[in-house]
């Protein structure tokens, strides 16, 4: 490939502007992880609705077959949730459709309440 003065010059140019851009897309990112995240001290938690498939109380262990939850960008799909409160073992039964909220713990997901 033969080199041209042309090239150098070109190549000198785009540089700095590539770079600036690069940097803007890193300070846009940097807002909107900003944005997304929750304020010290309290947990970002997500609605949803979805049909009791199991519940494994000694496990402290839910299951739902949930519709899409937006605020997390997830399809419906089954899983399961860790119940910290055993007191919402009380509002679940096999086969009922909830709402219910739940929040990131760790690699966990808690459920918060159920209605």
């Amino acid at each position: 490939m033969k080199c041209t003065p042309l090239r150098p010059l070109m190549l000198a140019l785009l540089l700095p502007a590539a770079a600036a851009f690069a940097q803007q897309n890193m300070d846009d990112m940097k807002s909107m992880n900003m944005a997304m995240k929750p304020a010290a001290g309290t947990r970002m938690t997500h609605m949803a609705v979805g049909i009791v498939k199991k519940i494994d109380a000694k496990a402290g262990m839910v299951t739902f077959a949930h519709e899409p939850v937006k605020s997390m960008n997830w399809p419906a799909m089954s899983m399961a949730f860790k119940v910290k409160d055993k007191m919402l073992f009380d509002k679940l039964a096999d086969g009922r459709k909830v709402e219910f909220e739940f929040a990131a713990e760790g690699k966990d997901y808690v459920l918060k309440s159920v209605k």
